[in-house]
């Protein structure tokens, strides 16, 4: 059977397995949060740790994103696929059997390099299969599998035991399921030479890209940005304002997940630059009511806070997509988005670690939450400099 021919009789469920991978890889990669303060609280290690930690996941995803994101437009997809979930359970067992600092950062790079990997190629997948569903669930998979594997980590912590092993196992478990289902789906794009070649890191774009992602770079930052800072230290800044259960720091990322996801979905059929534009708008008003609340000591303030953080998530995100995935052909989706995933995860990784030193070496937890909060707001006022200024002269898809 024709490749072509195979992508007529994709299953009908093919683009739900796909985007539940991309859940499946984010809940891995949120599921620590709640469990850092036990890890700090037994291995005696300070934030700067726990952000070096937090953020080592996203250099290591970086690493593969710039290696095999371009492997699967050679190879195929599925094998890519499967190569990483058997990676990413690798780091889950890592995550089980860990005793302390230096097998938790092994965890999170082995979890990062299995991540980039799958990054390129489910997005690209699901693209192949249909390309307007297939952008809205890239858009929504990462904000579902953030909220879920924080929150279900919580609960799990706070209700079960074996806090520290269980959620991992469980994550086995539907990895396992996962690869069963990646096996059995037809491949969707045929291999073609070059995929040794594919490897050696390089920034390529296709012309038609590179204005389009100039323009989308900096919104793309700004949001991960903010992403990374309530991952690695939201749940902390809960309990600093609230005295709260671990249960309430996982729900801070829920809560911040489900209202990104919420404007993708309320988003979905209006032009790229709009939805860019309420995402930074989203953005820059989070900011400002979580400065305001973090000052007041408002919890009810600061959940207002991460609602429209959310929003400006998924708007930002998803206009981001939107606009470069319309404009690329199938052979090279995979270098796109992984570029694309590159800018991301920079901007979730780098200030994450600067945040997490200013709160040891600077004026602590919720100084570094105001200044995290205007460092944010500057972004988005610059990436919405650049929107505006490009809006003449840059072609930005309108779908």
């Amino acid at each position: 059977m024709s490749i072509a021919e195979s992508r007529r009789t994709v299953p009908k469920g093919a683009l739900f397995l796909l985007a539940s991978i991309i859940v499946s890889f984010v809940a891995a990669s949120s599921a620590p949060t709640p469990l850092y303060a036990i890890y700090q609280s037994r291995w005696h290690f300070s934030p700067v740790t726990t952000t070096a930690v937090f953020a080592v996941y996203a250099v290591a995803v970086l690493a593969s994103l710039l290696t095999v994101g371009k492997l699967s437009d050679h190879v195929g997809r599925r094998p890519v696929l499967l190569a990483a979930i058997a990676v990413q359970i690798v780091s889950l067992v890592i995550f089980v059997l860990a005793g302390g600092v230096p097998m938790l950062v092994a965890a999170r790079v082995v979890q990062g390099l299995a991540a980039g990997a799958a990054t390129g190629a489910a997005a690209a997948a699901m693209l192949d299969v249909d390309r307007a569903r297939g952008t809205l669930a890239n858009s929504i998979a990462p904000g579902i599998g953030t909220g879920v594997g924080a929150l279900f980590s919580a609960l799990l912590v706070q209700f079960l035991p074996a806090p520290t092993r269980l959620v991992y196992v469980v994550l086995i478990v539907v990895l396992l399921i996962q690869g069963v289902g990646v096996a059995l789906l037809p491949e969707t794009v045929t291999p073609m030479a070059g995929a040794l070649r594919s490897l050696r890191p390089e920034i390529r774009l296709p012309r038609a890209v590179r204005g389009p992602m100039l323009v989308v770079a900096p919104v793309a930052f700004a949001v991960w940005a903010l992403a990374g800072f309530f991952g690695a230290l939201g749940p902390a800044l809960v309990r600093a304002l609230m005295n709260s259960s671990i249960v309430a720091g996982g729900l801070s990322i829920f809560v911040f997940a489900v209202f990104g996801s919420a404007a993708i979905l309320v988003l979905r059929a209006a032009p790229a630059r709009r939805v860019m534009l309420i995402g930074i708008a989203a953005l820059v008003l989070g900011m400002i009511i979580t400065l305001v609340s973090v000052r007041a000591e408002s919890i009810a303030g600061f959940f207002v806070g991460l609602a429209f953080g959310g929003v400006g998530f998924g708007g930002g995100f998803q206009g981001s997509l939107k606009t470069v995935t319309p404009l690329v052909e199938a052979h090279e989706r995979a270098s796109v988005l992984s570029l694309l995933y590159v800018v991301c995860y920079v901007g979730f990784g780098l200030p994450t670690v600067v945040a997490g030193f200013l709160v040891v070496h600077g004026g602590g937890l919720r100084q570094t939450a105001e200044e995290y909060a205007v460092a944010v707001i500057v972004l988005a006022v610059v990436a919405l400099l650049g929107l505006r200024g490009t809006a003449r002269t840059t072609p930005v898809s309108p779908r």
